[in-house]
């Protein structure tokens, strides 16, 4: 393991904490610690909790849900790839419908999201063609873009259409900047934010695609794919965790004191000691 002692918890040991899904993914901290995650190809959203390390069933009809992340008021917000919506989740699972279509036409599939402090929604579009699709034609929209929703969710537009595969996004906890991850293009790219939810100044940041994303209190970036592979915020790699499954697909920090990385891969779910911090 190629990682920085000052990251990790001395003897640091990938632990698999959970087996036998489909495919695992979107894992979103909730204000305690938890962690949630989805099974996209069974249609279900689990809860990890941290303090007893017991996994249940938080939705048994997800709306194939990928991305997660939690806002302000404790709902889960959900990128729901059956009808390529945006859905919020209450407490107790019910789920509501946030964001049906762009301009009348059906996105390709929401993937993840990122919610900044002002309370406006990031979200990338990309397609992965489904076999439960019964749409027609397969890409409604012209190409796969990046949106934003404003916290009343009376605003719904594209902040990038120039990428080819949007993937992976997380920002700062300031809310100044967005690090996107263009998986087509094998590039993550870092965009400071305005105001009013307009991306400008887009830069690369790393020559390496993602399909998950966080941020630790130290400003370093964690990109899944191959492990996890850490960078520091001025795009120097620090550090990379292996894990042994084909693919991971993404990365949360949970816990009470979110010093535990929680990784997504495959049909498993693991967790690993950090000695620095989520932000979220």
């Amino acid at each position: 393991m190629d990682i920085k002692k000052s990251l990790v918890q001395k003897n640091a040991v990938l632990e698999k904490v959970g087996e036998g899904y489909g495919f695992t993914e979107g894992p979103a901290v909730d204000r305690e610690g938890n962690v949630f995650f989805t099974d996209q190809p069974n249609n279900k959203i689990y809860r990890w909790k941290f303090s007893t390390g017991e996994i249940t069933v938080f939705s048994e009809d997800a709306g194939r849900s990928n991305g997660l992340y939690f806002n302000r008021d404790g709902d889960l917000i959900a990128c729901a790839d059956l009808e390529n919506e945006l859905w919020s989740f209450d407490k107790e699972g019910n789920p509501e419908v946030l964001i049906e279509n762009f301009k009348g036409k059906k996105l390709n599939g929401p993937n993840d999201l990122w919610i900044n402090p002002r309370g406006g929604i990031y979200l990338t579009d990309p397609l992965y063609k489904r076999d439960y699709w019964e749409r027609d034609p397969e890409m409604q929209q012209d190409g796969e873009h990046l949106y934003y929703l404003s916290n009343d969710g009376l605003q719904f537009f594209r902040v990038d259409d120039n990428l080819v595969k949007p993937n992976g996004l997380v920002g700062t906890p300031d809310g100044k900047n967005l690090y996107v991850a263009d998986i087509g293009a094998d590039k993550t790219y870092i965009y400071d934010i305005e105001e009013d939810g307009y991306l400008t100044n887009r830069r690369l940041f790393v020559e390496m695609g993602s399909d998950g994303m966080t941020l630790d209190n130290r400003g370093n970036v964690y990109l899944t794919g191959d492990g996890v592979t850490i960078f520091n915020s001025k795009g120097d790699k620090i550090g990379h965790i292996p894990v042994e499954e084909k693919w991971t697909a993404n990365v949360c920090f949970g816990a009470g004191d979110r010093k535990t990385l929680f990784i997504t891969a495959m049909g498993s779910v693991y967790t690993f000691p950090m000695k620095v911090r989520g932000v979220w």
